[in-house]
């Protein structure tokens, strides 16, 4: 049984990273939380406001079996929490033995213009539990080609590679490894050694080895994405600092690829 965390603030991002999580997990025995925070419930906030929020999610509950889940494996479970998110995250995380959290790029306090927001830039960066990050215009479809961009120089451990192949081999999908890479510039011994274990980890599954380089990235990135038709992006999150520029700040307004296609960070 997956123990599924959804944070949602009721927009239309966070109803989208619900229908996501619902298909993607959707053959699954599943407990899915849908957490609220209301600020302030610490200290102010009265019980009418309390009772409010819980009435809302209530109804998005409602609303998710009526229009979304099939499954009768599937469970959801209200939760409100008053303070500041991640540290509710963290609690919920411990208490009921999160294995995912699934959230949207952005909410509704979040500025339109910006690729990912406040909240879940802080889930990613502060929060040790593997997250899939869904933008506002992606739609779940089969995951039949997922990417892996890596600077090769994590050592990467056997929980992380498991995590990765379970994901391919569950899906029978192709992984598409990715490097940037400065110029002429080779991979020194220990990026060597590292893919070599990525490589011999993902065995007989479908895969292969990209090296981009470090110019017009994004537009690279964005017509390898195409081309390939990808459908997930994994990444480690200690490789984040690394793709963050890249995978979430591009300054082509033309690129599109981090509002189309949902991140999985790997901690």
């Amino acid at each position: 049984m997956a123990n599924i965390l959804i944070p949602t603030d009721f927009s239309d991002n966070a109803w989208n990273a619900i229908e996501y999580a619902v298909e993607f997990f959707k053959n699954s025995s599943c407990n899915f939380y849908l957490l609220h925070v209301c600020h302030g419930l610490n200290d102010l906030a009265t019980i009418k406001e309390e009772e409010f929020c819980k009435e809302k999610l209530q109804c998005l509950i409602l609303k998710i079996n009526k229009e979304l889940s099939s499954n009768p494996n599937h469970k959801f479970f209200a939760l409100i929490d008053g303070g500041y998110l991640v540290t509710s995250v963290r609690q919920q995380i411990e208490k009921n033995q999160i294995d995912f959290i699934v959230m949207g790029t952005r909410g509704n306090t979040d500025a339109k213009k910006t690729p990912i927001g406040s909240n879940a830039s802080n889930v990613i960066t502060q929060v040790r539990c593997a997250t899939i990050i869904v933008p506002e215009n992606a739609k779940f479809s089969k995951l039949n080609e997922i990417a892996f961009p890596t600077d090769f120089l994590s050592v990467y451990s056997a929980k992380t590679l498991e995590a990765i192949t379970n994901i391919v081999e569950s899906n029978n999908a192709s992984a598409r490894v990715i490097h940037i890479k400065n110029g002429t510039a080779i991979l020194n011994e220990d990026q060597k050694r590292n893919k070599e274990l990525l490589d011999a980890y993902l065995g007989a599954n479908e895969h292969s080895f990209h090296f981009l380089d470090n110019y017009h990235i994004e537009n690279q990135v964005q017509d390898f994405v195409e081309n390939k038709k990808i459908d997930l992006i994994t990444m480690l999150a200690k490789n984040l600092n690394y793709f963050e520029k890249i995978l979430f700040h591009p300054k082509n307004s033309q690129i599109k690829y981090y509002t189309d296609i949902p991140f999985l960070v790997l901690h």
